[in-house]
């Protein structure tokens, strides 16, 4: 670990490393996972980037708009996590391809920008949009269970995400002394909590309490979100 940081403090390139999702609602598994990963790979910012319209999955019952307050809500008093909200401020269609090459236009082309995501992001990359083009604008780092098992390389399916393993495995160093390129695999265990879980809590009457914020669950509550009678507008 000692080289690791010798390598990071010679090289002074900035790194930046995003987080997305719905965040439907944002959780506290949510909020360790970020901060862990900025602590322990020793991002300079770590972003979470709660999306407008999500491409690959339906799109969430309550609004883009309230989705956001809940994430300002739980981020507050925590320095390390910002909140980016530019995929709300798009609109249209949240497409992740689009929104690395803002921010590559945005920080030019020496800042390392990561872009972070679950093992089950990853099982269908080959189904997001100009998913080749990603690696050329960032680092992809792949949080993983314990007990996670790589994509088969003879998989008709996950094929192409066996090669691209392959061909760009990376490590912590190459995070900070490379722009983009690379994809790193991170095994780190995770708070049991889905937002899912979350949502049918509330929606069958019981309390999700100590799953999430509690200014989060009081925005909940204030606005009757997740229960049959709420109807945030989804945008």
């Amino acid at each position: 670990m000692r080289e690791v940081r010798e390598i990071i403090v010679a090289s002074k390139r900035h790194t930046l490393a995003l987080f997305g999702g719905t965040f439907d609602p944002i959780h506290l598994g949510h909020l360790r996972m970020a901060l862990e990963l900025r602590q322990v790979l020793e991002f300079d910012e770590m972003r979470l980037l709660p999306s407008h319209q999500p491409a690959h999955r339906q799109t969430p019952g309550v609004s883009s708009r309230q989705r956001s307050e809940m994430l300002a809500l739980a981020l507050e008093g925590c320095e390390e996590l910002t909140l980016d909200e530019r995929e709300l401020l798009r609109g249209g269609a949240t497409y992740t391809v689009d929104t690395l090459e803002e921010l590559r236009s945005e920080l030019g082309g020496e800042a390392s920008i990561s872009f972070c995501m679950g093992l089950d992001s990853l099982l269908s990359l080959h189904r997001w949009h100009r998913w080749e083009r990603l690696l050329e604008l960032a680092h992809l780092v792949v949080v993983t269970r314990p007990g996670w098992h790589l994509p088969d390389r003879d998989s008709e399916e996950h094929g192409p995400l066996a090669e691209l393993l392959e061909n760009h495995r990376g490590t912590v160093a190459d995070l900070h002394t490379r722009a983009c390129g690379c994809l790193l695999l991170r095994e780190q265990t995770m708070l049991p909590i889905s937002a899912t879980q979350i949502r049918e809590l509330i929606k069958s009457g019981q309390s999700p309490r100590y799953l999430l914020p509690a200014t989060v669950l009081q925005y909940i509550e204030d606005h009757r979100l997740y229960t049959e009678v709420a109807s945030g507008d989804p945008q």
